[in-house]
């Protein structure tokens, strides 16, 4: 398809937004608009196959997430988004590099709802920060299974209110590989299934 070779030309070498100039930012959200016209999913919330599994983010405008690469001494590594459709959970996992033994890991679970065909409430229950040497980290899909299982982490890992600690997101383009949402705050965030 024309329009996704288009997009994932424009954000080549822009490290998920974080080294992106002005210029690419506008032709990348033309690009994601652009994309937007031929989601082949009409129905995005409704497509549990699609949704669900692990997503890795390709590109975002969101600053929450650009600002983790503001740490000192510290690079941003791989950000995902797992959802477990079955449970209507979702995992946020920013892995982030720093010195050796310093590697740390930045998640949040939540809960999500359905409120329209491509609209999903999100509540926000817990949030875990940590060294991944003390987590014991290795992959999303291990330490999501911990997290399941009820494991309490070292580091901080505390209950969220999610009457406070909530927003939405619009799922606009779903196919198999890829995925594009927009957040109440204004953010797109765009994902490849891994």
């Amino acid at each position: 398809m024309m329009a996704k070779a288009a997009f994932i030309d424009a954000i080549a070498g822009t490290n998920r937004g974080l080294l992106a100039t002005q210029t690419q930012k506008q032709a990348i959200l033309a690009a994601i608009a652009n994309l937007e016209d031929f989601n082949p999913t009409p129905r995005p919330v409704e497509a549990n196959n699609l949704l669900n599994g692990n997503w890795r983010l390709l590109y975002t405008t969101s600053k929450a997430l650009l600002n983790l690469d503001r740490l000192p001494l510290c690079k941003l590594g791989q950000i995902y988004q797992c959802i477990r459709v079955e449970t209507t959970s979702v995992y946020n996992i920013a892995e982030i590099y720093g010195l050796p033994y310093l590697s740390g890991l930045v998640s949040v679970a939540a809960k999500f709802e359905p409120v329209s065909d491509r609209r999903v409430q999100v509540k926000f229950e817990r949030s875990i920060i940590g060294l991944q040497r003390l987590i014991e980290y290795n992959s999303p899909v291990t330490f999501i299974q911990q997290i399941e299982a009820g494991r309490k982490f070292p580091g901080i890992d505390v209950a969220i209110n999610s009457d406070k600690q909530q927003g939405w997101l619009d799922i606009t383009y779903i196919d198999n590989d890829l995925r594009v949402g927009r957040g109440n705050e204004g953010s797109v965030f765009v994902l490849s299934k891994t």
